[in-house]
């Protein structure tokens, strides 16, 4: 059976590179949107460049420019878009919508999966402003991709190790401590910490699965499933460093965020939400271990 042919939208960014990457290794004709608002980005030119030399495709196309979307969707099988949600990098969640309508123009796509890759926007309605911006603008391009009756997949990973692994949780840094480390609650809450390039390989690997079709995707490997003090308890056996415990309170969290910047509430708040998550009901959803 043949490869599906895969185009990349923001294929040089955190997570889109790995999704190249990641479809260039499981042998897809592997598309890459080159989008003008590149400009004299020197460091992206050369990422593109690079996966060009690999094999990869760079397609013209612009969000300002309908028609171009549309002849470069026109080209695939699969879009999937790794565009940024996350405000201390870049905020482009919403512009999916326009490459929505180009995917319902072309109606050649067998699978669509936009920007969601973290936790499921379906069940953060508890969560808190500012960062809940970021799940109800996912819920919108959901809303939108379903009502055009686009064939999707939507990737739920949770927490992205580069962000709250090597640094045991602990914000405004990705470093992890070498003295002591703040605990959230009881620090015995579960939660899910994914590898970025596993995330890029299981997401490829979803796109020609018939059971994937219409889902959530939820990636969840049993030994990646961990507590705050059981992530904290590795690092120490690991380092041969014991690390002074401090425990916080969710109220005591919160109280610390008053004046904060915008972007360490946001990281604070995610946190709270990674780390003390509610359970989901994973019915008639697909999940892969």
């Amino acid at each position: 059976m043949a490869k599906s042919r895969v185009l990349v939208v923001g294929g040089t960014g955190y997570i889109g590179r790995r999704l190249v990457k990641a479809s260039l290794a499981e042998g897809h004709p592997t598309y890459i949107l080159r989008r003008p608002e590149i400009g004299l980005d020197i460091d992206k030119l050369q990422i593109l460049m690079e996966f060009k030399r690999q094999g990869a495709r760079l397609i013209e196309g612009s969000f300002s420019d309908h028609r171009s979307l549309v002849e470069a969707v026109k080209q695939v099988d699969v879009v999937i878009c790794a565009m940024s949600g996350v405000h201390f990098r870049s905020h482009n969640l919403l512009l999916q919508l326009k490459l929505v309508d180009a995917i319902k123009e072309a109606g050649n796509i067998k699978r669509f999966l936009p920007s969601e890759f973290g936790l499921d926007p379906a069940q953060m309605e508890h969560a808190l402003e500012p960062g809940r911006v970021t799940f109800d603008e996912k819920m919108i391009v959901r809303k939108a991709i379903e009502e055009a009756k686009i064939p999707h997949t939507y990737v739920s990973a949770n927490c992205f190790g580069g962000y709250f692994v090597g640094n045991l949780s602990q914000m405004e840094t990705l470093l992890p401590p070498k003295h002591k480390v703040l605990i959230y609650g009881d620090g015995n809450v579960k939660a899910v910490f994914m590898d970025e390039d596993d995330i890029a390989t299981y997401t490829i690997k979803s796109i020609d699965d018939p059971r994937t079709l219409n889902k959530t995707l939820y990636l969840r490997p049993p030994e990646n499933i961990l507590s705050q003090r059981e992530l904290i308890e590795k690092w120490e056996k690991l380092s041969g460093n014991t690390l002074e415990k401090i425990t916080i309170s969710k109220q005591d969290f919160l109280a610390q965020m008053k004046g904060a910047s915008c972007n360490k509430n946001i990281m604070n708040r995610a946190t709270i939400v990674q780390l003390k998550c509610k359970k989901v009901n994973y019915s008639e959803k697909q999940e892969i271990s």
